[in-house]
């Protein structure tokens, strides 16, 4: 398929959960703000299900990209650095936007009921673990590092869930903040500018 094109049915996707929610986002109402035919996404996609999934595949691709650029403005960056980045990465505006933020929630809620959005979902999951954990595990011992990431996995995402839910919308800064705040008190009492693994416990 035409990237322009499939780009295009992506955003109508997205524009059509922000208007109406998933469950009204028809294939028909996904096409009209495609300026399709609802037989194109039937025909590249399967369906609202298959355009859902690369939907999700694309902003997820837009996170990885977010991260990735601000990791790689970082020279010999310390392990604090490096999380520093997955955070500003995670709150990037690719992924707080109202079309963004409002398919992610019904991505997680489908994710729960269909097995190839929740391997997405778990794909996702063990990413920002895995680069959390790799990074705490150059200050800290291995299961001190994976419940450091643990904690500040779900410290990112609970701050993003409760702020895109909240009426007033998600307070970016002050959520970068409080998540800043919660890895100064991870990294309390170790040396942030350790650049291997120390040995576990």
């Amino acid at each position: 398929m035409e990237p322009i094109r499939r780009s295009q049915l992506i955003q109508a996707t997205m524009a059509a959960i922000d208007e109406v929610g998933l469950a009204d986002a028809t294939v028909l109402r996904i096409a009209r703000h495609a300026g399709v035919s609802a037989g194109i996404i039937s025909h590249y996609f399967g369906g609202k299900d298959g355009l859902l999934e690369a939907t999700m595949r694309q902003i997820l691709t837009d996170l990885g990209q977010a991260v990735a650029q601000r990791r790689l403005r970082l020279v010999d960056g310390s392990p604090r650095d490096h999380i520093a980045a997955i955070i500003d990465g995670n709150f990037d505006r690719s992924q707080i936007s109202g079309p963004a933020a409002k398919t992610w929630l019904a991505f997680w809620a489908s994710s729960m009921h269909r097995p190839q959005l929740q391997r997405l979902q778990h794909v996702n999951d063990q990413r920002l673990f895995s680069n959390l954990c790799f990074q705490f595990r150059r200050l800290m011992p291995l299961s001190e590092a994976r419940d450091a990431a643990r904690t500040l996995a779900a410290m990112i995402d609970g701050l993003w869930l409760r702020g895109t839910l909240s009426p007033e919308g998600l307070d970016t800064e002050r959520a970068r903040r409080l998540a800043h705040a919660c890895l100064d008190k991870l990294l309390a009492g170790h040396d942030t500018s350790a650049a291997s693994p120390k040995e576990t416990a």
